[in-house]
């Protein structure tokens, strides 16, 4: 049974937080994507803030589009190390995971720096297998996942569908499965050069028979995941009156 199997502790997280996020123009020609604003916090900082009232204070970012922007963070918390991706232009986000494989030798916790944490909870650090974060949608285009009875991954589907769980860029792996990942991200992107994959599809496509994954179920309302500028304004009116401007 789930509750039998050995605990884990995350030890460290990895944020990425290398990309461009175009579809947020004109405002990320000058501001990294995780680094905007909402409602008065950055969307990286809410990230951060909720690892470490979780006690997980080892932080990496992968930073590449825009990198100098990062280094304050450096300065107001208290363990983070910047790793710099030179891929960020010409690769997928396989890539910014690739320059932070040496960070894949422990328990650890892998997420995207441009999700707003409502809920703080969630980025719990005990867990107990490799897994993604998901809520229950009837309707997504995002990855969708169907789960057994004791919440295995059966199927992850990348183009969505009804009736499934939404998975979010929040992910727990073992020890044993990261460095498994380590070993897989260098055959992958070095040899087989899958430079336009996502660094998930290892797992989840790739190499599914190698991993036995959980989903970690959460309610929709625990994060938010901004893509648009629509979707900006929705969340923080400050936008609203610049909208047209960018549509």
């Amino acid at each position: 049974m789930f509750w039998r199997r050995k605990m884990h502790k995350v030890k460290k997280a990895i944020i990425m937080a290398a990309g461009f996020g175009s579809r947020l123009q004109p405002l990320t020609l000058t501001t990294p994507k995780p680094l905007i604003k909402v409602n008065g916090v950055r969307m990286i900082e809410s990230v951060i803030t909720g690892l470490e009232a979780n006690g997980i204070t080892e932080i990496y970012i992968v930073v590449g589009y825009l990198k100098e922007k990062f280094l304050f963070l450096k300065e107001k918390y208290s363990d983070i190390t910047l790793i710099e991706n030179p891929y960020y232009n010409v690769a997928n986000n396989i890539s910014s995971l690739y320059v932070a494989r040496d960070v894949l030798n422990d328990d650890l916790i892998i997420l995207d720096g441009d999700q707003i944490i409502e809920n703080q909870e969630i980025l719990q650090r005990n867990f107990c297998q490799s897994g993604y974060l998901c809520s229950y949608a009837k309707k997504t285009d995002e990855w969708l996942l169907t789960l057994d009875n004791d919440n295995q991954v059966i199927e992850c589907k990348r183009d969505g569908g009804f009736a499934g769980w939404r998975l979010y860029s929040i992910s727990y792996w073992t020890k044993d499965d990261a460095l498994r990942l380590r070993t897989q991200l260098i055959e992958e992107f070095i040899q087989n050069k899958a430079t336009d994959v996502y660094w998930d599809d290892i797992a989840m496509f790739l190499h599914p028979k190698d991993y036995n994954l959980c989903g970690i179920k959460i309610k929709e309302t625990d994060l938010k995941e901004i893509d648009t500028y629509l979707e900006l304004t929705k969340e923080d009116n400050h936008y609203e009156m610049k909208v047209s401007e960018y549509e």
